[in-house]
């Protein structure tokens, strides 16, 4: 009996000895407003009850049609919800920046991203070469008025041009005084990039992250779209998600937005949060 109780007694102190295993995904919880396109037409306070009740305290806005900025930041802000970043139109960074510089400054958000280059069937040199210059001209407007523009992949970037992408292409021609970017996993992947080698690739370029799993079995390609029922779950999918967060803890990313684009995304969203607590 004696021994059984020493035993128990230094396993005892030995656990309370014991560094404790820190959580891979420690950061605010954020979603992109876009995961809520069809809720908010139905009610937009209902829907951010929704959102503030999951434990999400950021979203990437802006707002949705059918209220004004203005409205929708103090909605917001009465449940406790920033919005560090916004995602807009890439010809209003193209030919009207200043605009994206007053939705930003009514939002108090930092960032402002693109996810968009305007393309025909085929993303091509010319395309980069055009959002390289609009890029470095719009962005130079927002980091004056103390905002960083954002460019967002979208999968056709990575087709290949000379020894590399064209993705490389626009990493190294944008000024990054002026260009960062935010990594959206499930695109990155799905054509055929490896988001976290990505991060590693270019390690001071990205601040923001978008939080996303695309359906085992589906095929990557170029074209930049999939079904949106191709959506799932983070860990349900293809992509290696603890590596990618090890790599955008690595890097500095700053912000972290679950971005579900599918249906059945009001029961998907809770299991990537139970699972994102879970590593």
């Amino acid at each position: 009996m004696k021994k059984l109780l020493v035993a128990i007694f230094s396993l005892i102190a030995f656990s309370c000895s014991s560094p404790k295993i820190k959580p891979l995904f420690d950061m605010p919880m954020g979603v992109q407003a876009y995961t809520y396109r069809a809720s908010f037409s139905n009610g937009v306070a209902a829907t951010l009850d929704t959102v503030k009740a999951l434990g999400i305290t950021e979203m990437e806005g802006p707002n949705p049609a059918n209220i004004s900025p203005e409205e929708f930041k103090k909605m917001l802000d009465e449940r406790g919800i920033s919005m560090p970043s916004i995602g807009l139109d890439y010809n209003i960074i193209a030919t009207n920046p200043q605009e994206a510089v007053k939705l930003a400054k009514i939002f108090g958000s930092k960032y402002v991203m693109v996810a968009w280059i305007p393309h025909g069937d085929t993303f091509t040199i010319d395309d980069a070469k055009k959002a390289v210059a609009d890029f470095n001209s719009g962005g130079k407007v927002l980091q004056e008025n103390g905002i960083t523009l954002c460019y967002h992949n979208h999968g056709y970037e990575f087709g290949p041009y000379e020894d590399g992408t064209l993705f490389d292409y626009i990493a190294k021609n944008t000024d990054p005084k002026y260009v960062s970017f935010e990594l959206d996993m499930l695109w990155a992947f799905h054509g055929g990039a490896d988001p976290a080698a990505l991060l590693l690739k270019y390690p001071t370029r990205w601040k923001l992250i978008h939080l996303k799993d695309i359906r085992k079995g589906i095929a990557n390609d170029l074209t930049g779209g999939t079904d949106i029922k191709n959506d799932v779950a983070l860990g349900t999918g293809q992509i290696n998600v603890p590596e990618v967060l090890k790599a955008a803890k690595q890097v500095g990313v700053k912000h972290y937005f679950i971005e579900d684009e599918s249906p059945d995304h009001a029961a998907q969203i809770p299991q990537t949060i139970k699972y994102l607590k879970s590593l």
